[in-house]
């Protein structure tokens, strides 16, 4: 088989990362895949992407760094099926959703909870926060789950009958906070919960979060073999370069 001719850098551990697969799977869109562990890359991989995080996209020799950067690509170059909504003020909402997802919603389940009790000690070997995940458990995570729930669809997704870039910037990060045992209270938050059910069951992140929850309990050397079995395409070239560095905008 040839190799696609697009690569994508990271591991779906990482949200940002089943975000963009999640829009190739939408897209049709054959990717390879060199599915790194977070902060473990080479010094290629620092020259490419000079915050040290994932994903990356490389194609045709454009290299661009960022979820959303690579999200809006997408778009611009294989517009169909669109992952926006056609209203001007719909897609204002969905990209502010995504912008809320990339920042505040990852900055809660994803730095304060997932980073502290699985990253940091099993991958870079410090001690968690605890003052920091507990704050987050009993402020920060019911304050953005009552906003999330303001905008939820009662049926369908975000913007209509099909799933798209708000849905897949949002959804990802759950399951990151649920593996670290915070789950949504379907009784306090219905919509969020049914919403979050519906992706996770009917659009292609069932399929990756399955792909995610094996690599969380695979040995780093065998991640790469577990991404084959799922059926997708390993990039010839890894750049995993066998030890943990923090990025420079990396939290304590």
């Amino acid at each position: 088989m040839t190799t696609p001719p697009v690569t994508v850098i990271g591991n779906p551990v990482s949200p940002y990362v089943r975000k963009i697969l999640a829009i190739c799977a939408m897209k049709g869109i054959e990717v390879a895949i060199d599915p790194i562990t977070p902060f473990r890359g080479d010094d290629a991989f620092s020259a490419i992407s000079p915050l040290r995080r994932i994903p990356v996209w490389i194609e045709d020799g454009v290299t661009l760094c960022d979820s959303s950067i690579i999200a809006q690509y997408i778009e611009d170059t294989r517009p169909q099926p669109s992952i926006l909504p056609a209203d001007p003020k719909d897609r204002a909402r969905a990209r502010w959703i995504e912008e809320y997802a990339d920042t505040r919603l990852f900055d809660v389940l994803g730095w304060k909870l997932f980073f502290q009790i699985a990253i940091k000690p099993r991958i870079l070997k410090e001690p968690m926060d605890r003052d920091a995940v507990e704050h987050a458990k009993a402020v920060e995570i019911p304050e953005t789950f009552d906003y999330l729930e303001t905008l939820m669809p009662t049926e369908g997704y975000l913007f209509g009958a099909s799933p798209g870039l708000a849905d897949f910037s949002l959804a990802p990060a759950f399951l990151n906070a649920r593996v670290v045992g915070t789950e949504i209270d379907a009784a306090r938050w219905p919509k969020l919960a049914v919403w979050l059910n519906r992706v996770e069951t009917d659009t292609p992140m069932k399929r990756l979060n399955a792909v995610a929850l094996a690599f969380m309990t695979t040995r780093l050397a065998d991640q790469p073999a577990v991404m084959a079995e799922h059926g997708y395409i390993l990039a010839e070239r890894s750049h995993d370069g066998g030890r943990a560095m923090r990025g420079p905008m990396s939290p304590v």
